[in-house]
Formats: structure tokens, sequence, C-alpha cells
């Protein structure tokens, strides 16, 4: 089951809310079809990101794909361990595998994101 306090989005990313921040990571769906993770490029803390655009790129034993951001806005906070363990990500990807957190300059593009159940439905449509 994906967590109820998180908001998804198509590209199989996800974001939880702290007021105008947004901490970001992969969903657990794209973590087990990418396999092994071996390496994540990390995103630069100061940079700026649009929704809908890639923010870091991750490799996995299987292939290589890229980290869409779910929303815009400035990174703000990178998740460091990642760059000596990357499969973290694999282990607990909605939780110690965050990626990155963003500031959001615009907070609406919360609202174009999936809850949980939508999501749900959404892998499942996909899958067939």
């Amino acid at each position: 089951m994906n967590p109820e306090d998180i908001k998804y989005h198509k590209e199989h990313t996800w974001v939880r809310v702290s007021g105008k921040k947004v901490t970001v990571g992969i969903t657990d769906y794209a973590q087990d079809a990418l396999g092994d993770i071996v390496y994540i490029d990390l995103p630069e803390a100061d940079t700026t990101v649009e929704a809908n655009t890639e923010m870091s790129e991750i490799e996995s034993t299987k292939a290589t794909s890229a980290v869409i951001a779910p929303v815009g806005g400035t990174i703000i906070e990178v998740n460091d361990k990642l760059s000596d363990s990357p499969e973290i990500i694999n282990e607990d990807p909605y939780g110690k595998g965050w990626i990155a957190v963003i500031a959001m300059e615009d907070t609406s593009e919360v609202d174009d994101l999936m809850d949980a159940d939508d999501y749900e439905k959404y892998i499942e449509e996909e899958a067939k």
C-alpha cells in the first residue's frame, strides 16, 4: 500500500508537503520496477526546477531513469546519503530514501497530484 499522507505524480515520484516545502522521492512501484539502484545523480541545492521536468537521474542494474519533479521551485536540500548508498531508495523509498526538498513557487501545483487511491488505480491501469 502507498502511504496516505503523500501525493503522487504520474511519473512515479511523490511529495510529502510541509507548508511551502515538499520532500520528493520515487515511489515503491518505481524502485521495484527499476530493480537494484546502483547510482543516483542528485540535483544540486539552490537550483530551480520546473514541475514535470527532469530533476535527477537514477541508474539501476536494469536501466537509467529520469526523476521528474512533481512540483516546481528551488531545491533547498538533497539527501547526500544517497551518493554513497543509493540502495536506500530500494530499502525505504518513502522514508530514508527521499531525494530532495523543494521550496515551492506555486503551492497549488500539489493539487494536480494524485492521492494514494488514485495512484493505486493509475498503476493498475498502467500494468494492463
